[in-house]
């Protein structure tokens, strides 16, 4: 591990993401409210420099309870060694877990690590339609068990209630701030807070329906050593900085700013959700270069990955491809009931991992990824440690440059996020122009 920083440069907002484009989303909120921010991929060797925010990118959603527990507090530790004075737990604004976890163990653990006895859990995230009342969470107007998110391959929602999904999850007592106090500001929120503490709540679930409500929320937990949520309870985080006279609002306005990057484009898709899968079709029926992975073939080893390279390598001189194992949440059940949940998984990872590390290779500079587990297996095979994260391409996606010598463009990107036409969007931001 490194030394710890210097005053001079000790970052405020120290933040662990469970994947990697909750990471990106995250830090895309940090620098629209004016903090430099960095996002690094698992626990750096090194201290990056003259930043605000740090935020530690892991891949802990669907691990093990015990093993996402302790990537978390390595990610604490090394936090707290570069001066961090508050930290952020960030998972998916549709709270993706199981009954198991990961987020009430993982909260759980980091609260024991800080010494703190209260903690919010607050996923909302209006520009998408994530919204809370009474405990409840909304996917613009269907209820989360109704939105799609009950056919998720491997943390599928079937239950609205998240006191209820939380409380299943810890043994800490769970309570609610519900609306009528959030809607009243910040001075009741902080009110709120205390009524459940003296209850013996430790952890409370907080609605929101508007950005509003997330800047009067973050105003609240100004004292709170740990805040979890989605990234839209980030928006009220930095201003408490700035009324401290700890961050200077003068510097926003570059916060996001990236290197020029220069060389070829590529989308890659791995994610089966319903933005990806309109995304992927819109992205076909404009007659772009699309070239799908198949997994059964995958798994009965015929040589897709080099059948994606020809094809990609045929094509990438004159425009941008598209190489994707996006598919409807039915083919996905009939592949996993063949393959196995994980196996399925790990092909459509591993395939589009070989497929960017070659192309990476063969001169691809600027990559946009669809898919939180297909993002962190890209980043892997790139070798990217670190990203710098620029202005935003859509809510919840900013266009990022990995760090170093020769930068690449990146846009990462949750299943779910994204308008129709974001692949094309992505691409124009990071640079392309062939299209």
């Amino acid at each position: 591990m490194s030394v710890q920083a210097s005053a001079a440069t000790r970052p405020l907002l120290g933040c662990i993401a469970d994947d990697f484009t909750g990471a990106t989303d995250l830090a895309n909120m940090l620098v629209r409210e004016g903090m430099r921010t960095v996002q690094t991929i698992g626990v750096p060797d090194s201290a990056p420099q003259a930043v605000d925010a740090i935020v530690v990118a892991l891949k802990s959603r669907t691990i093990p309870a015990a093993e996402a527990v302790a990537a978390s507090l390595a990610a604490l530790s090394w936090l707290q060694q570069q001066g961090c004075r508050q930290f952020f737990f960030k998972y998916c604004s549709t709270f993706d877990s199981t009954a198991q976890g990961n987020i009430g163990p993982v909260a759980d653990a980091l609260l024991q690590a800080l010494g703190s006895d209260f903690t919010i859990a607050c996923p909302v995230f209006p520009e998408t339609g994530r919204t809370l009342y009474r405990g409840h969470l909304f996917i613009q107007d269907q209820l989360l068990n109704e939105s799609g998110m009950q056919n998720h391959p491997l943390t599928p929602m079937t239950d609205p209630n998240l006191v209820r999904v939380l409380q299943q999850q810890t043994r800490s007592k769970v309570g609610l701030i519900a609306y009528p106090t959030v809607s009243q500001g910040a001075d009741q929120i902080r009110a709120g807070i205390e009524v459940l503490r003296q209850q013996g709540v430790r952890m409370a679930i907080v609605d929101a329906l508007e950005n509003q409500d997330l800047y009067a929320i973050g105003a609240a937990c100004a004292g709170l050593p740990l805040v979890t949520g989605g990234s839209g309870i980030a928006l009220g985080l930095p201003g408490n900085f700035v009324r401290a006279g700890l961050l200077n609002p003068q510097q926003g306005a570059r916060a996001g700013e990236l290197p020029v990057v220069d060389g070829l484009s590529v989308v890659l898709a791995g994610s089966a959700s319903k933005a990806t899968n309109a995304q992927v079709s819109a992205w076909i029926e404009a007659n772009r270069p699309a070239f799908r992975i198949d997994p059964l073939a995958l798994a009965a080893g015929e040589p897709v990955t080099a059948q994606a390279l020809a094809f990609a390598q045929h094509h990438l001189h004159q425009q941008p491809a598209l190489i994707y194992a996006t598919t409807t949440p039915e083919q996905v059940k009939q592949v996993q009931a063949k393959l196995g949940v994980e196996r399925a998984g790990l092909l459509i990872e591993q395939a589009l991992a070989d497929i960017a590390a070659a192309l990476l290779a063969g001169g691809v500079r600027r990559f946009v990824i669809a898919g939180g587990e297909t993002s962190g297996a890209v980043v892997k095979a790139l070798g990217v440690h670190a990203l710098r994260i620029g202005a935003q391409i859509d809510p919840g996606v900013p266009a990022t440059a990995s760090t170093g010598a020769t930068p690449l463009a990146l846009a990462l990107k949750s299943g779910n996020f994204g308008s129709v036409d974001f692949f094309e969007k992505a691409l124009r931001q990071l640079g392309e122009a062939r299209l």
